[in-house]
């Protein structure tokens, strides 16, 4: 059984471009490999509300995703171990 979920990503821009290219490819095909990819709304770099580990501007990457019930919990896990990752917040629709 599948369900419907919406993960909001804010990645790092401390590091460059090609830092958040990666990261975004990364939870990307994690998402793909592990269930659908239906929606992804890239809002881009964007100033934080507050600053996160000193940092004031994230990227902003809004996904809709269709997989099984397991996945937003690993997706949390990765990005709590992966550097460059400001915020997780995975919601079931």
């Amino acid at each position: 059984m599948t369900n419907k979920y919406e993960v909001a990503l804010v990645l790092s821009v401390a590091n460059g471009d090609d830092a958040v290219n990666a990261l975004k490819e990364k939870f990307n095909d994690l998402m793909t490999k592990n269930g659908t990819v239906e929606n992804v709304d890239e809002w881009g770099k964007r100033r934080l509300a507050y600053p996160i580990n000193d940092e004031t501007e994230g990227y902003y990457i809004f996904t809709t995703i269709d997989c099984e019930p397991s996945l937003p919990a690993e997706l949390e896990r990765i990005a709590g171990i992966t550097e460059g990752v400001l915020r997780i917040m995975v919601i079931r629709k």
